[in-house]
């Protein structure tokens, strides 16, 4: 089904959760391509991250949260208003659990916030995800645990990495979004600029090669996105270090590791772009980054809300 034959539907669906809970594998599951980063380690999330499905004849535009947590620096308070703005604005909001987890008091916590400021019109729904880890006694026991301290309007038990039960989440949201044209054009899949998303793979690919602590005290620029004759492209990124000894963890002996680095974005970038990238990477020392409004706006955060 095309915009053209009626009726549409469109509107916009906010995944929050805790740190790891599988947020931004969800989405790309949803969407069907890559548009949020995962990893490994926590809080990999800073902004919002929209991506965009097509579902019969509704557009749903998912809204990817940063993880929820306790804060302890500007940084992290900037990413938990960014995560409560966007299940604010939303149609609809999904809170994703996991389901090896009980309800503990961070998930509580957020059921309780939910419960406290979700508008009159706005449909929840709970997601409990990576359901191959526990038994299926223990899976309704937690659904029955959640809805008790917040009646959701539906409950799906879903693998985000597998698959299951994916699809059947993203047709039910897509009976939920409100009557209305598209509000992106049908190819669409992301509303964040490539360079925007570039620089997100770029980070991705530090974060996974890198130690515990030094990924939380970096971030990664797009500076510059050349189109060439050829069809190609020239990108030149900085990735910003709070700390001079951070530099050479990010070089690698010899420049290994960012050429290892640079290897993998690039391609990445490249299939993301359907394009051929040469890629430039460039590591900068800026100590209080954490504490500099442009580069929050460069992650598209609100510096005043993490004071």
């Amino acid at each position: 089904m095309t915009q053209n034959e009626t009726p549409t539907r469109a509107g916009f669906a906010a995944l929050i959760g805790e740190p790891n809970a599988g947020k931004s594998t969800l989405l790309n599951a949803l969407v069907g391509a890559k548009v949020s980063i995962v990893t490994h380690k926590v809080q990999t999330t800073r902004g919002l991250i929209r991506g965009v499905a097509i579902s019969g004849g509704s557009q749903i535009v998912f809204v990817d949260t940063p993880g929820l947590f306790a804060p302890r620096r500007r940084l992290d308070r900037a990413m938990g208003a960014a995560a409560w703005s966007g299940a604010a604005e939303a149609d609809a909001v999904a809170l994703l659990i996991e389901a090896q987890r009980s309800l503990h008091e961070g998930v509580l916590e957020i059921i309780d916030r939910l419960k406290a400021t979700a508008r009159p019109k706005q449909t929840l729904a709970l997601v409990i995800n990576k359901i191959d880890r526990v038994k299926r006694e223990e899976l309704l026991a937690l659904a029955a645990a959640a809805n008790a301290r917040l009646d959701f309007a539906r409950t799906f038990f879903i693998s985000a990495l597998k698959g299951d039960g994916v699809e059947d989440f993203k047709t039910w949201l897509a009976g939920e979004m409100p009557p209305g044209p598209w509000l992106y054009p049908e190819d669409q899949i992301a509303d964040a600029p490539l360079r925007h998303l570039a620089a997100e793979i770029t980070r991705e690919k530090l974060m996974l090669r890198l130690h515990e602590e030094l990924p939380y005290q970096m971030t990664v620029e797009t500076d510059r996105w050349e189109e060439k004759p050829d069809g190609s492209a020239r990108v030149e990124q900085t990735i910003y270090v709070a700390r001079e000894g951070h530099r050479p963890i990010v070089l690698g002996k010899g420049g290994q590791t960012l050429k290892q680095v640079g290897q993998a974005a690039r391609k990445e970038i490249g299939e993301l772009a359907g394009r051929t990238i040469h890629l430039f990477l460039h590591v900068k020392l800026k100590e209080n980054w954490l504490d500099d409004p442009e580069r929050y706006r460069a992650m598209g955060l609100d510096f005043k809300s993490g004071s």
